[in-house]
């Protein structure tokens, strides 16, 4: 059975075993009612990129979701650090995740289960290879509509992606490498784990309503910022998604990734465009940056 698994490790019910041998009763909350929350880093080159800001979301998602994680920062913190280490990863895709766990009797009331949090470590996964940045994204623009914010909040990241999932089964039917998903009003959402931008001549900006709050998404700003380039968060049309001079994609799995067509359509010029290309040079320079990442072994060795 371990070979269907990717290389990786895992720490479950205090302590780590190996990917495979991480199971849970089927009885959680977390998988009969997708009742969980999680986040991801990851791990470039020995050095978890952004980690504080993920746990503060992962921390934030559970207090909303009125399961605070009991878990102490720094004990995560080893935690995540030891999934890489026993994995022997260089660079890796690291999840966190608690769910709401098993209530006694399985009765109804979920106040009455014990949250679990569980974590894992496999080697990095791309939205984007690297080789083909020069050849961007070609995504498909579907009809379907997000999860709409007044069901399930977008801001805390969630297991809901059965929306989403039926985007990327449409896309890889019709060819596209993913899916971009529109909402209620049909302005643009998001896509299956990632944030969109558009540029045009007044600057960069990305959908306000629906989305996730993505820690990739925040380090553009932030990287936007400090080049002294124009940024907001606005409603973006669909006219205005087909009519933008540059796209792109932000994920923790594969950075700042362009889209150069939606739905077959060139964007600007059908390449990848120079803003896009700065912000991305840029962000991968950041990750050897202290004040940007922190380095694995420091984090074992309670540094």
């Amino acid at each position: 059975m371990n070979e269907i698994f990717p290389k990786g490790s895992a720490w479950i019910d205090g302590k780590f075993v190996k990917l495979a041998d991480a199971k849970i009763s089927i009885l959680d909350w977390g998988f009969l009612r997708s009742d969980a929350t999680y986040d991801v880093v990851h791990v470039w080159k020995g050095r978890f990129f952004r980690l504080d800001k993920h746990i503060d979301r992962f921390f934030e998602s559970a207090k909303k979701l009125r399961m605070p994680c009991q878990m102490d920062r720094s004990e995560l913190k080893k935690i995540l650090a030891g999934c890489v280490e026993k994995a022997q990863l260089e660079s890796a895709y690291v999840e966190m995740i608690q769910t709401r766990g098993i209530s006694p009797n399985f009765v109804r009331d979920p106040r009455l289960a014990t949250p679990r949090v569980m974590a894992f470590a496999v080697p990095f996964g791309w939205i984007l290879k690297q080789e083909d940045f020069e050849k961007g994204l070609d995504v498909l623009l579907t009809d379907i509509k997000r999860i709409p914010p007044s069901s399930v909040d977008p801001t805390i990241k969630n297991y809901h992606w059965m929306d989403l999932v039926t985007g990327m089964l449409n896309a890889y039917e019709k060819g596209n490498d993913t899916a971009v998903l529109v909402d209620e009003n049909n302005n643009i959402t998001e896509g299956p784990g990632f944030n969109l931008f558009c540029i045009n001549e007044t600057g960069i900006f990305t959908p306000e309503h629906g989305v996730l709050e993505g820690i990739t998404r925040q380090s553009v700003f932030d990287l936007a910022k400090e080049l002294n380039l124009p940024i907001m968060t606005k409603s973006i049309s669909v006219k205005e998604l087909y009519s933008a001079g540059e796209l792109f994609a932000t994920s923790t799995a594969g950075g700042i990734m362009p889209i150069t067509r939606v739905s077959g359509q060139e964007i600007g010029k059908g390449s990848v465009g120079s803003l896009t290309r700065q912000l991305h040079k840029l962000y991968w320079e950041k990750h050897s940056d202290d004040s940007w990442s922190t380095s694995i072994t420091d984090i074992l060795s309670n540094k």
